[in-house]
């Protein structure tokens, strides 16, 4: 099915070749980091310290560091990180929306870094929105 046709109701964002949906994936990926550092301007310098390391955007990488930040702003260590509930309601957002290369990196790179239940700051799971909790229970049962 190429980009962009309807299936179910929803986009899609495979395309015909093996080749493509990589790619896709990848763009859609760099777009969501974008778009946190457009909605939440507090991770400006994390983003930028990021791109400035790794020679680029690379959103699994960098979403380590949204990890650290929300964690810390939930367990109010860094007053001057960016609201946890404010990342959580854009991630929860993003998570609604079904696009694979944003779900790829929620799912591996924040909600399966959020702390493990004996480690500071695993009360956020609670904080999750639907779509989001929905998706942690199933990467993580256990917590």
């Amino acid at each position: 099915m190429p980009v962009g046709q309807e299936h179910s109701g929803q986009m899609t964002t495979t395309g015909d070749t093996p080749g493509a949906a990589p790619s896709v994936r990848s763009a859609q990926s760099v777009q969501l980091v974008s778009d946190l550092v457009t909605r939440i301007p507090e991770f400006r310098d994390v983003y930028e310290n990021h791109v400035f390391h790794q020679g680029g955007v690379q959103p699994h990488v960098f979403f380590w560091d949204v990890v650290q930040d929300t964690v810390r702003s939930f367990l109010g260590e860094s007053p001057c990180a960016a609201d946890w509930r404010r990342t959580l309601a854009f991630l929860e957002e993003q998570s609604s929306r079904g696009v694979l290369g944003v779900d790829e990196v929620i799912v591996t790179s924040f909600l399966g870094d959020l702390p493990s239940p004996h480690e500071p700051g695993h009360a956020i799971v609670r904080q999750l929105g639907p779509v989001m909790a929905a998706r942690f229970g199933r990467i993580r049962p256990l917590g």
